[in-house]
């Protein structure tokens, strides 16, 4: 793969450690847009919050064209960190290249030279989407705390305001990895009449127990930084922001991403500063996730996480429906459920409880991967190739 195109590339602009982290890295109103387009959305409902709807402006980017008959649109939802930026190289406007290029571009099984695709950052992201750090209608300061909280039954509402405004009847394929998924699932059970094939890759339909707690313990780390101010820290100079309660809650997320595995394998017990028994020394995965909370610190916004965690915390496609399979008993069209043999984030019994919940006989893809949940990201291959056989199975019912 080219590297210029590749998921792995180095952030733009100067290296990490050489610059202050700043208070939030949020993308604003005035920044330089590169490829999003942005679509209003009057009065988006919420589900639960007492603010009862909020004005959205939605960040989103297409490649390919809508075809003449509007069956090749494929939409792509991304993960808890994600944003709209699916496809090609960073640069001006994306700190980072396409975060899935393995999967989508051209050539690559969802082909961008034959199908349209979209991809939106959600409703409370930080990449050009209103969250968090947008002015408020009102009086213009960032909205902060004021900031409402979302399920992700909300954020398929706006995607589906965004499929209206582009012309979008049903998808031919709705798919995302990890939260993306789980919006994957909602749409087949809130809209399935407008889609015709999901892929759920490393997923749940409801949030389990352990996933609740991992995600306390990073909620706990931003909350209780002091630069955090109760959410409303915009404003604070650069350093002086709550990135060290982010680090921290980017530190454990990232532990849950990768495998046992793949962790002893690659660091095993070695040192990376110092002798590890002095309390000075610093063991060499140490310094791997201090690398990766600085890395999401330079690109996110800690209220946009806390929002993202309330959102995944909160899933469950039963909730209110009768249960699981009564909620997913209209969908009727095809469906991948990819699980990771290494994942113990998602672990394969949340996708066998998915796929049997799953009108017809639904099997899951198991992919091995030492990665972990991330496997999604960094092995392509299996899942690759169970894309291409998925798309070829709905073309051939067009």
């Amino acid at each position: 793969m080219d590297d210029d195109y590749s998921s792995w590339v180095p952030d733009a602009g100067v290296e990490e450690g050489l610059r202050p982290l700043p208070a939030s890295a949020a993308w604003l109103p005035g920044d330089e847009p590169g490829r999003r387009q942005f679509l209003a959305i009057e009065g988006l409902p919420l589900e639960s919050d007492p603010l009862g709807w909020i004005d959205v402006t939605l960040a989103y980017e297409t490649w390919g064209q809508l075809n003449e008959a509007r069956d090749n649109a494929v939409y792509v939802a991304h993960a808890f960190t994600g944003d709209s930026h699916v496809s090609g190289a960073a640069g001006d406007g994306h700190l980072t290249g396409g975060w899935w290029n393995g999967l989508v571009g051209p050539g690559r099984p969802i082909d961008t030279d034959r199908y349209f695709v979209v991809c939106a950052n959600v409703v409370g992201g930080c990449q050009g989407t209103t969250g968090p750090a947008h002015p408020h209608p009102v009086d213009g300061l960032p909205w902060g705390s004021r900031f409402p909280w979302l399920t992700l039954r909300d954020m398929v509402q706006a995607e589906a305001h965004l499929a209206d405004h582009l012309g979008v009847d049903s998808w031919a394929l709705v798919i995302g990895p990890s939260m993306g998924g789980m919006r994957a699932v909602e749409w087949a059970a809130t809209f399935p009449e407008r889609v015709r094939a999901i892929g759920a890759v490393g997923t749940t339909a409801e949030t389990t127990a352990e996933q609740i707690a991992w995600n306390a313990a990073q909620t706990a780390a931003i909350r209780l930084d002091p630069a955090f101010r109760g959410g409303d820290y915009y404003g604070a100079a650069d350093g002086a922001g709550p990135y060290l309660g982010l680090g921290i809650a980017r530190a454990i997320a990232h532990t849950t991403y990768r495998s046992e595995q793949e962790l002893d394998a690659r660091f095993g017990r070695r040192a990376q500063i110092g002798d590890p028994l002095a309390p000075d020394g610093m063991f060499a995965v140490e310094s791997y996730l201090d690398h990766h909370a600085d890395k999401l610190a330079r690109r996110f916004d800690a209220n946009s996480y806390l929002r993202m965690i309330h959102a995944v915390n909160t899933h469950d496609v039963g909730r209110g429906r009768g249960g699981l399979a009564a909620a997913l008993a209209g969908f009727v069209g095809d469906a991948l459920v990819i699980a990771i043999d290494s994942d113990r984030l998602y672990p394969l019994s949340n996708s066998e409880r998915l796929a049997a919940a799953l009108p017809g006989a639904v099997e899951v893809t198991v992919l091995h991967s030492d990665i972990g949940h991330d496997g999604f990201l960094v092995d392509s291959t299996g899942l690759n190739d169970a894309v291409e056989v998925l798309l070829r199975r709905v073309q051939a019912r067009v």
